[in-house]
């Protein structure tokens, strides 16, 4: 049974819950919808994007969701529809590579929908992981794909398989509320507990903003899990976002240093853990990263957060919302790709933003503290934590989970998740951990592994510092491939690697089939970003610890562009780096590129 809760569940307790409209007293509510009234009639919606009015008139995210389910006539949804449906976790699409055909026999498009799980710190238990592998087979396309952001998105769902997929997750716990939209997106944090006995509290946090920030709407219960109103919907209350919501996405991660391992600058909220006697004293606060951008369009660009202060572990909460308020109520509603909160800081300056939040705080931020990070990526192989519990990060190439051919990855993550008493826990670089294992268990992980042709052996450190986005065939967005062609691209660059002594070398690489980030390309040593099919701009000049953005080198390049370009600048690497030197640091030494001082100097 879901009932209603105000304050942030306690330590451990596992939480599906959503302030509901009749917490709030009559009072309260009247008040609050007059005042809302009232400012609506204020609104130009001339001057505002297309999608504010849709959200303001959505009457708490339901739109007309309902009638669009129930339609028979169409696989889709109706157009104000597809963006309220993000704030539930999905976006609609369609199949690319079917598109010509059913153009030529005048069908509508082959629409499905990704479906995007929420799962703070990517922890889920083996039976979370049965059941979304469970899903996958008879809802979706039979794949599971780990994202960026630690968590699942399924692909290929279609219409009227959409409420049976989330009232499935419902069953095991788990939700998609919020895992898209303009609102708090799913929370990251450091993933391995092998490296820190202080996983668990990073976890607990993230769990913890996650919930704080979820919206209070009632319609995800009622449209998907068939919840009757309590009250009239057309007085639900959010406390935090009001009626129109962020102007865009909004991203938070926590890390623990020395690891980067969620790209914490690229986030719009970073909270960077400091330790002091193998106790967290607080978190560095950083704010305005981002990496979407847009080709033809200069003022929208990549930029990475800045550090402006470190606050207490129990002013996190607080200090997530005041942040998250700034933006609601400075950021730009009128061009939505400008809208993300790296803009509203670049807009009115650092220094601003800053006094803006501490001002809605009551108090000021404490100095930063110094801290250090040595790579991002994960450390892939076994571990042993300070519990003497066993943990195994596994690549997964692109994050797709799926059988192919004699490496059957998703038959044996199935066997692995009969098996174990622990935990999966999804990394922000597409992999998996399985945490938390016994040596009897572990043993046994690794026969299954073997026998299903996955057990760990060697990958080049290129290929394990790999990231790819979906792209084609379902992402509308995307000019080129991205997850199916990246592993053929970098057998080819191993091919030269191998020349040069180079196979075991860790490189960051990474491709998207647009330029909106969501492999975070502009972070990447070797960055790939898709121009039109077969073709793409190559970017150098990203650092190992995700704290420098890559610089354009040359532009829309075919394959056999791409590796007479890298096939000299590697030569030279091999030669003349110095001890230790990335070759991130090397192209900017040699001046292959210029280092990309600041977001706002980045150019396609």
């Amino acid at each position: 049974m879901i009932t209603a809760q105000l304050n942030p569940l306690p330590k451990g307790e596992r939480q599906r819950i959503f302030l509901h409209y009749s917490t709030v007293s009559v009072i309260d509510r009247y008040s609050y919808n007059i005042k809302l009234n009232t400012m609506s009639d204020n609104i130009n919606w001339s001057e505002l994007s297309e999608t504010e009015k849709i959200k303001y008139e959505s009457n708490y995210l339901r739109g007309t969701l309902v009638e669009s389910l129930a339609d028979p006539i169409t696989g889709s949804i109706a157009f104000a529809d597809t963006q309220i449906s993000k704030f539930h976790g999905m976006y609609q699409q369609f199949d690319r590579d079917l598109e010509k055909e059913r153009k030529r026999q005048k069908l509508e498009p082959a629409f499905s929908f990704l479906i995007r799980v929420r799962i703070p710190g990517g922890v889920v238990s083996p039976s979370q992981w049965l059941k979304m592998d469970e899903i996958s087979e008879q809802y979706a396309n039979h794949t599971l794909k780990l994202t960026t952001r630690q968590t699942f998105q399924l692909h290929g769902v279609i219409k009227t398989n959409l409420k049976k997929t989330i009232q499935a997750m419902n069953d095991s716990l788990m939700d998609t509320i919020a895992a898209c939209g303009d609102v708090n997106r799913n929370v990251m944090c450091h993933p391995n507990p092998a490296e820190s006995p202080l996983h668990a509290e990073m976890h607990e946090t993230a769990r913890r903003i996650s919930e704080h920030l979820l919206p209070s709407t009632t319609a995800y219960h009622e449209i998907w899990l068939d919840k009757k109103l309590i009250a009239d919907s057309k007085q639900d209350v959010e406390p935090i976002y009001g009626d129109r919501y962020l102007p865009r996405k909004f991203k938070i991660a926590v890390v623990l240093p020395p690891y980067n391992d969620c790209d914490v600058f690229s986030q719009d909220l970073g909270f960077i853990a400091i330790v002091e006697n193998g106790k967290i004293v607080g978190y560095n606060v950083a704010v305005g990263g981002g990496l979407g951008s847009t080709f033809g369009i200069p003022e929208a660009y990549p930029r990475l957060a800045d550090v402006i202060g470190f606050c207490l572990p129990d002013q996190v909460l607080e200090v997530s919302e005041k942040v998250l308020l700034v933006q609601k109520d400075n950021g730009n509603r009128q061009n939505r790709k400008l809208s993300r909160m790296k803009y509203t800081i670049d807009n009115h300056g650092v220094d601003w933003f800053k006094k803006e939040v501490e001002k809605y705080l009551g108090y000021e931020f404490q100095e930063a503290k110094p801290f250090a990070f040595i790579r991002n990526g994960d450390r892939l192989g076994w571990k042993k934590g300070t519990d003497s519990k066993w943990n195994l990060t596994l690549f997964v190439e692109g994050g797709r989970v799926a059988d192919k051919g004699d490496y059957k990855m998703k038959s044996a993550l199935r066997e692995v998740a009969q098996t174990i008493a622990g935990q999966f826990i999804l990394t922000g670089n597409q992999n998996v951990i399985i945490a938390n294992v016994t040596s009897e268990e572990k043993k046994k992980i690794s026969l299954i592994l073997k026998e299903n042709g996955v057990l760990p052996g060697e990958i080049s450190g290129l290929r394990q510092n790999s990231i790819a986005c979906v792209a084609l065939n379902t992402c509308g967005l995307a000019f080129a491939e991205a997850e199916r062609y990246l592993p053929i691209l970098i057998s080819k660059i191993e091919t030269i690697l191998d020349q040069h002594g180079l196979l075991k070398e860790e490189i960051v690489i990474r491709m998207t089939g647009c330029p909106n980030g969501c492999g975070r390309p502009y972070l990447a040593e070797i960055g790939f970003v898709g121009k039109s099919e077969g073709h793409y701009n190559l970017y150098l000049g990203g650092n190992f610890i995700g704290t420098r953005l890559n610089t354009l080198y040359k532009e829309t390049l075919t394959e056999d562009e791409i590796l007479a370009e890298l096939k000299p600048i590697i030569a030279d690497y091999a030669a003349n780096r110095t001890e230790g030197e990335k070759l991130g640091d090397f192209v900017i030494r040699k001046q292959y590129v210029k280092e990309t001082l600041k977001g706002s100097d980045f150019r396609h």
